[in-house]
């Protein structure tokens, strides 16, 4: 499983985002398979289309189940 951090906004870590994914050991990162997993954007910039979990988007919405992960710790 590869990490991707939820501060660089890219479509694995976006609510719109339906592809295949599972939130990380903190709310600041997604687990994805490979980089070129993909999944349909609901509702984006890129609505209908399927888009690779690296994409960036200017409508980016934090994942809604990163909201009950825990926090990042301030100084690990």
């Amino acid at each position: 499983m590869l990490i991707q951090a939820v501060d660089r906004k890219r479509c694995a870590s976006c609510e719109r985002w339906q592809g295949p994914r599972q939130p990380g050991a903190t709310n600041a990162s997604v687990l994805i398979e490979s980089e070129t997993v993909t999944g349909l954007c609901h509702g984006g910039g890129w609505d209908g289309d399927e888009r690779r979990a690296r994409s960036a988007c200017g409508h980016w919405q934090r994942w809604l189940k990163l909201q009950n992960s825990p926090e990042i710790p301030e100084n690990p």
